[in-house]
């Protein structure tokens, strides 16, 4: 039987799955009427899952708590989104059997592709650790169990680079000793848990004692804190027999603690992590790397399956030297900067997110605190993240020399669900702007998430369609920002942005059609006419976002000037607001167009940048672009 349709944010419209997932739970119940009576001396596959269901569903409840807290390794307030979208992702991709150990392997494996942070990663360990020792077990009593969260430990410890005290692994720690010693007086599960949640508690309220930036700001470690809520979650299930309470639930509202930390503090900005896969992965090789371009190592998995995390301010260089060591086909780049803002130096109440398409100066990003959402690009099996952790000059290189043509995704829906839900712990409300949804499932995938994070947290949530991408996304994003900084409510900036992307035009001076050719969005007939004639479209969007080809000709500089007639056209009873000029990693022809458009409009371009590589991809090394925005 399948997990899918547990949770809310599941969908499941198969009649014979809604049929045996009633089935499980009626069999679930039945078990729990017994075990008023019984001891649960044994525990199958599904008893676990549903233990871990229950524990999860506490960490889900609590995360705004935990991201309030969280001060270790470094202030950027997401531990309880990172434990969040962990246990989101093994709840979703776990298929529960009979058997423990079928159980315990896919909990395990799902853990390990889906693990977010630090605890997230350590905690994934631990699962991991779980399975390994457990031996085709269909039941296991707490003799077993006992044996199996032992070995765990053990490899929960080895995959920290520098284990520190006062952390979720002391309290691991502690809460495992406590069961090896009292495993022969309880032979009960519910009583074994129950009795081992006190010393958890313990050793979670010393952990100020033990590590001096918790006692600085007066709080317990924030990943340890998520273990406890982990096993109250399974306690209160065990005690109450309440499997609606775990199904439906929205998180807590949490008073604002006062914060005294600074940015400064953090030594490194972007919180990395990759799953490399081969087939003889040296773990040491690998800790060399991560150790070399930062801190917080943690390495989890095997010789063939590795997760790991680092903290690093260049993420594109790690995943350059890592990808000749094997596959990279997850990556994670979290900005802790613009997490530790959120948290804690928030300059307005109402977020503001976009996605990579979205081409911004990153210093103008900076100064609004826009968070950005990346867009997938797959290099054959490894994957890369738009902006974060690939290069213009790495990735047009590699669109030269590798063999396979390169494609995009648009962000999970799982991914947006992390960062609204994250964004929901402090601000009043967001706002994201999306490139066109006829371009990309961006827009799609954000909305379904937004709609899922307003019902868990309560928040409003506005999903809005540029109908734009890269410069004209760029300049609406601007303006909302600008909108923000100004103090417009949030209703009143949505129904702003709608006019903006009217007043929004984008041109585009495509050098060459084979990149749109491979791509597959220019058939090879038409890439080869235009070949043989020296054709230079001119490439744009219409008024409900899809792209067209606005003109045409025979060499580029004739499609500049081209450029320049239209421009020169669309301002006569027009007040230009703000312009860019844009370029597929070809600063020179960008330079000779912003120097044309200076002397026509009378004014410099308000920024010259690098398109992102997502739209590098079609337009071509060597594209240049304006885009315009009007009064």
């Amino acid at each position: 039987m399948f997990a899918r349709g547990v949770f809310p944010w599941q969908q499941n419209t198969f009649p014979m799955l809604v049929l045996s997932y009633l089935t499980r739970v009626l069999h679930f119940f039945f078990k729990c009427t017994i075990m008023n009576t019984m001891k649960l001396t044994e525990i199958d596959g599904r008893d676990f899952y549903y233990a871990f269901l229950a524990g999860s569903s506490r960490i889900l409840k609590h995360q705004g708590f935990m991201n309030k807290i969280n001060v270790f390794p470094v202030p950027d307030g997401d531990t309880g989104s990172n434990l969040a979208s962990t246990v989101r992702h093994i709840i979703e991709q776990t298929r529960p059997d009979h058997s423990f150990k079928k159980t315990a392997d896919s909990i395990a494996s799902a853990a390990l592709d889906g693990a977010r942070g630090n605890s997230g990663i350590i905690f994934a360990q631990f699962l991991y650790g779980i399975s390994q020792k457990i031996d085709k077990e269909q039941k296991i009593n707490v003799i077993r169990f006992s044996q199996a969260i032992k070995s765990a430990l053990f490899y929960a410890v080895s995959a920290i680079e520098k284990p520190v005290e006062g952390t979720i692994i002391t309290v691991l720690r502690d809460w495992v000793d406590h069961i090896d010693k009292i495993k022969e007086k309880f032979d009960d599960f519910f009583q074994l848990i129950k009795e081992s949640l006190e010393t958890a508690k313990k050793s979670l309220k010393e952990t100020p004692r033990k590590l001096d930036i918790l006692k600085k700001y007066n709080v317990v470690d924030a990943g340890a804190q998520g273990f406890v809520f982990f096993l109250e979650g399974i306690i209160d299930f065990l005690k109450e027999r309440n499997l609606k309470k775990i199904l439906r639930f929205k998180t807590t509202k949490i008073e604002p603690i006062k914060e005294t930390h600074s940015f400064e503090d953090i030594k490194y900005r972007y919180c990395t992590e990759a799953i490399l896969e081969g087939k003889n992965l040296d773990k040491q090789n690998v800790k060399v790397i991560l150790a070399e371009l930062g801190d917080s190592v943690v390495i989890a998995g095997s010789r063939q399956k590795m997760r790991v995390h680092v903290h690093t301010n260049t993420p594109a260089e790690l995943f350059h030297r890592l990808k000749d060591l094997g596959e990279l086909p997850f990556q994670k780049v979290d900005d802790m900067r613009r997490q530790y803002e959120a948290a804690h130096q928030r300059k307005w109440n109402i977020a503001l997110v976009t996605d990579s398409v979205c081409d911004l100066p990153l210093e103008m990003m900076d100064y609004y605190q826009i968070h950005m959402a990346s867009i997938n690009i797959h290099f054959g099996k490894s994957t890369y993240l738009d902006k974060k952790s690939i290069t213009p000059d790495q990735f047009y290189m590699m669109l030269k020399e590798d063999a396979e043509f390169p494609t995009t995704s648009q962000p999970g829906v799982n991914d947006f669900i992390n960062l609204y839900n994250h964004l929901s712990s402090y601000y009043d409300s967001i706002i994201a702007v999306h490139m066109s949804k006829h371009l990309s499932g961006t827009w799609n995938a954000s909305h379904k998430a937004a709609q899922q994070a307003a019902k868990e947290t309560g928040k409003k949530i506005a999903v809005i369609d540029s109908r734009q991408l890269s410069g004209t996304l760029g300049l609406m994003v601007l303006r909302t920002a600008e909108a923000i900084a100004n103090g417009l409510t949030h209703d009143e900036i949505v129904e702003q942005i709608e006019k903006w992307s009217h007043q929004s035009t984008i041109l585009v001076s495509v050098k060459t059609l084979k990149y749109m050719v491979k791509g597959g969005r220019v058939s090879p007939m038409k890439g080869w006419l235009a070949n043989v004639l020296n054709l230079k479209p001119i490439v744009s969007v219409d008024a409900e976002g899809k792209s067209v080809l606005y003109d045409k000709a025979f060499s580029q500089k004739g499609n500049m000037k081209k450029v320049m007639k239209i421009i020169q056209q669309k301002m006569q009873n027009n007040t230009l607001w703000k312009y860019s000029v844009l370029h597929a990693h070809d600063p020179e022809e960008a330079a000779w167009f912003a120097e044309k458009l200076t002397q026509l409009l009378g004014k410099k371009p308000d920024f010259i940048i690098d398109i992102s590589p997502a739209v590098g991809l079609s337009a071509g090394n060597g594209a240049v672009a304006v885009s315009l925005m009007v009064d």
